[in-house]
């Protein structure tokens, strides 16, 4: 066999290894796993997208059919979860799914003139202060969290 045999050859297995590899990843879009599946190194796999762009655009596509995949499966479950009566499950779907269950902050306001009063600011700011989801708070010394 020459070198020009030896290359097609080589250029054929990558082919077809890739296209092995597309497939792995849109039933299960892990790299780590469709590598395992095909018997092909994650760095040969991460090389592959680096040269070869249309590879790349191929293994986002497929990735993209994998991530749907799995969502509807997690979401079968999910709802057999809710037809099971599991009541996490209920609130979870609620939570995501309808704004009245939904996580919310509310803000009324009365201002007739555009300005708060001092009473007001000082509620403002508390009420800002602790609607913060950071823990660390810049203005409080570092004993303090």
């Amino acid at each position: 066999m020459n070198h020009q045999q030896k290359q097609e050859t080589i250029q054929k297995r990558q082919e077809k290894n890739k296209g092995l590899l597309l497939e792995q990843l849109k039933k299960a879009p892990i790299v780590k796993l469709a590598c395992q599946k095909v018997n092909v190194g994650r760095a040969t796999y991460y090389r592959w997208r680096k040269e070869d762009k249309d590879f790349a655009k191929l293994a986002d596509k497929s990735l993209h059919e994998g991530n749907l995949l799995i969502n509807d499966m997690a979401e079968a479950q999910l709802l057999k979860a809710i037809r099971d009566n599991d009541f996490k499950a209920v609130v979870f779907w609620l939570r995501h799914h309808h704004s009245k269950y939904g996580n919310k902050v509310e803000v009324i306001t009365y201002d007739k003139e555009g300005k708060l009063t001092k009473e007001q600011e000082a509620i403002f700011d508390k009420a800002m202060k602790l609607a913060d989801l950071n823990p660390y708070d810049g203005s409080k010394d570092k004993k303090g969290c």
